[in-house]
């Protein structure tokens, strides 16, 4: 699968809120790291790893913020990188910007981070 339909199917399964079908996509030792995993567990600094981290923490923002999806603008693939635009949308929140990073191992994806404000 190319880099560029893993990105495809990370927003359709984060927009259909199927924690398995992400994961899927995610290598077991994967590394995630966002603001905002910082902000609301700060004992993490931000980063976790592995599938259960992982698991855990869509979970919790699926569960939080039903309304939660995420509309791509852009993606771009350069190596085993791909660098996503999006819109993050939630009934009752304002629209915010969010890029995030995917590095790319063996089809899998092996490390994420969110920049956003």
């Amino acid at each position: 699968m190319s880099h560029y339909a893993i990105a495809q199917r990370w927003f359709e399964a984060f927009n259909r809120h199927k924690p398995d079908e992400l994961l899927s996509l995610y290598h077991d030792q994967a590394k995630h790291y966002s603001p905002k995993l910082k902000l609301k567990h700060p004992a993490t600094d931000g980063l976790i790893a592995g599938k259960e981290a992982l698991r855990n923490w869509w979970e919790e923002a699926f569960q939080n913020i039903p309304t939660l999806t995420y509309h791509p603008n852009f993606i771009l693939c350069d190596g085993n990188r791909v660098f996503m635009e999006y819109i993050r949308k939630a009934v009752g929140d304002a629209d915010m910007v969010v890029g995030e990073l995917l590095v790319i191992e063996n089809g899998l994806i092996v490390e994420s981070k969110v920049y956003h404000g």
